[in-house]
């Protein structure tokens, strides 16, 4: 084939993934069943970490290591939000790719409309734990009640507006188990665009709107999130396409809700345990103040910016491995993981070449602050150097959850997070007196060893046998 052909067919079929046509990703070429699914999905992740790399983008504009600081600690606690979200979709995902691959719509879409219940019911709690401990959660983080008093608004905001974070990520699960993931995309893309036309007039104030500081970039982003979300909706309720949500899928059904917990209880466990780490780790990099915070939260950001995308290969590969084993070709989605983490592997080593040798000038977009700037180049070079194996990790475990296989992942992120991960930054950082270095370290050496235990299990294929 002449390269202009080669170049014709490349744009096509870009056209078709991100058009969303309907498609059966248990037959055909694998190579071109990843391309469809994961080039959306990568897309719909570069979006959603956007929505970190804006906010500190423009509230870094304030001049305030405080006010970055803000963010860093909310984001933290947000985690464990971002956690009960990724689980349930991930479960959602789950029941419905495997319902689509057996080619039982109805029953994928009451188990979509059963998730939707459990979601609001969490949001709901969630938003009144953020109305009234704000401020005492910032406090438990180690913040300053200078920073306290200043700034609480921003988490009470983030809190406050959850639903937003767990319907857009609930409801994507539920379309990228579908294999419409040409519409999570689209609902994300809409998301940020708001978000960043809305941050900088809420935060520095335009017209009749007064400044809000860092508190416009949670009304920014809860509004742009919230408009992704009724988009989403919109989708979901028209009945164009392949799931369509009706008022009887909204009815509770104890035995679906039931099941629904089950496979998602591994997935949750799994971004609590990491995000919990993460809070620990956040509350070390805290003794070592607020410059060394801001540094960290904003390499973090940029670490996140960079990985999100390599999630969205992750998400191809999972539901591949569930809509293939409800085809019952477990054979076919073994070969689709092992491909689809290669290429992640791939794009995963050009993001290292990147963050080394252009840490400085990346940060340096964020804040000019020396020592914050110190920290963070460090950060984002250290942490860097675990990327060829999380690569593989990242499709590995979202594999084994695609399959309905959560509890071993979960035991992989409990023994390398808590029995690992985070002694080891304390003894560095802390006892060691090695400083922000040692988490650094402790964080790049720990996804490392968790990927490699992954893949060992990953080989011995049990994950074929799930029932959901």
């Amino acid at each position: 084939m002449s390269e202009t052909k080669k170049l014709s067919a490349f744009i096509k079929l870009f056209k078709q993934a991100i058009k969303g046509d309907q498609q059966d990703y248990t037959i055909g070429s694998i190579d071109k069943a990843i391309f469809l699914l994961a080039i959306p999905m990568i897309l719909e992740m570069a979006m959603e970490s956007t929505f970190a790399v804006v906010d500190v983008y423009f509230v870094s504009r304030l001049e305030d290591n405080d006010a970055v600081a803000t963010i860093g600690l909310t984001e933290s606690l947000l985690t464990l939000i971002y956690s009960l979200a990724m689980g349930l979709s991930m479960g959602a995902m789950a029941m419905v790719a495997r319902r689509v691959g057996e080619k039982d719509i109805k029953s994928a879409e009451d188990a979509a409309g059963q998730a939707l219940i459990v979601g609001l019911s969490i949001s709901l709690l969630v938003s009144f734990v953020g109305i009234l401990f704000s401020e005492d959660l910032l406090r438990l983080m180690g913040a300053h009640e200078s920073l306290i008093e200043n700034n609480s608004g921003y988490t009470k905001g983030m809190l406050t507006g959850n639903i937003t974070i767990m319907m857009l990520f609930l409801i994507n699960g539920i379309f990228r188990g579908a294999g419409d993931a040409s519409i999570a995309m689209r609902s994300l893309w809409l998301a940020n665009i708001v978000n960043m036309i809305l941050d900088p007039i809420f935060i520095f104030g335009w017209g009749p709107i007064p400044a809000f500081g860092v508190v416009g970039a949670a009304i920014a982003t809860n509004t742009g999130r919230g408009i992704g979300v009724v988009y989403q909706l919109y989708h979901l309720l028209k009945g164009k396409g392949l799931i369509t949500i009706r008022v009887k899928h909204l009815k509770a059904r104890l035995d679906l809700i039931r099941r629904l917990i089950v496979v998602s209880a591994g997935g949750t466990g799994q971004f609590l345990i990491g995000s919990a780490s993460w809070i620990f780790l956040m509350r070390i990099i805290s003794d070592f103040g607020s410059a060394a915070l801001a540094g960290y939260t904003i390499a973090i950001r940029v670490i996140i910016f960079a990985i999100l995308p390599a999630w969205g290969m992750a998400n191809a590969a999972a539901t591949l491995v569930g809509q293939n084993l409800g085809a019952g070709s477990p054979d076919r989605a073994e070969k689709s993981v092992w491909r689809a983490a290669f290429i992640n592997m791939i794009f995963m080593a050009f993001v290292t070449v990147v963050f080394f040798s252009l840490a400085g000038p990346i940060l340096r977009m964020f804040t000019t602050d020396e020592e914050a700037l110190a920290n963070g180049i460090l950060c984002l070079q250290i942490v860097s150097l675990g990327y060829i194996f999380f690569s593989y990790g990242m499709v590995i475990n979202q594999s084994f959850n695609g399959a309905g296989d959560t509890r071993t992942p979960t035991i992989i992120s409990l023994f390398g997070f808590w029995i690992f991960q985070i002694p080891l930054a304390y003894l560095l950082a802390m006892w060691l007196e090695v400083g922000p270095l040692g988490v650094y370290l402790a964080v790049s050496i720990a996804e490392s060893l968790m990927a490699i235990v992954g893949i060992i299990i990953f080989r011995q294929g049990k994950w074929k046998t799930v029932k959901i």
